[in-house]
């Protein structure tokens, strides 16, 4: 019974009186402290983990030619002269400068001669070549039955 007056009296120790609010929240600043110190250690350490590893690649085997005995490629060269888009441009075929209308006829008679070899032809262009121009010699090529790559080369002048 006394116990029953104690409790009864509403001042009792721990379970009467108001009680303290749990604390629901989570704090997230020591969280994106240490995520932070982490990004730092890997931004570190990423740099430091490429290795480069020495390996003896095996030579192949079979296919119809070795890359010692492929030929390089047929390179066209275009090279703007002045005035704007198809007005003056010099065509270079290898080392040799010739006519535009005269680089067909001769592609042909290249691919011809070398009957058996990969028809390949590489077209460099200078920065300020126009797109047509490009295009035309593209153009030429693929009808001379030239498999072809462009590749755009900065001006040597300049």
């Amino acid at each position: 019974m006394g116990m029953s007056m104690g409790s009864a009296s509403g001042g009792g120790g721990r379970r009467g009186g108001r009680r303290k609010a749990v604390m629901a929240e989570i704090n997230v600043t020591p969280m994106v402290d240490v995520m932070l110190v982490l990004l730092i250690i890997f931004m570190v350490a990423a740099p430091l983990l490429t290795v480069n590893i020495q390996v003896d690649l095996p030579q192949a085997q079979g296919g119809s030619a070795s890359t010692a005995d492929a030929k390089p490629p047929l390179e066209v060269t275009v090279k703007k002269t002045g005035g704007g888009c198809q007005s003056k441009v010099d065509v270079y075929l290898g080392d040799t400068q010739i006519a535009l209308n005269e680089l067909e006829p001769k592609i042909k008679a290249i691919k011809e001669a070398n009957a058996g070899g990969e028809a390949t032809v590489k077209i460099r262009g200078d920065r300020d070549a126009c797109y047509s121009d490009m295009m035309k010699v593209l153009g030429m090529a693929r009808d001379a039955g030239y498999r072809a790559s462009i590749v755009v080369i900065p001006d040597q002048g300049s």
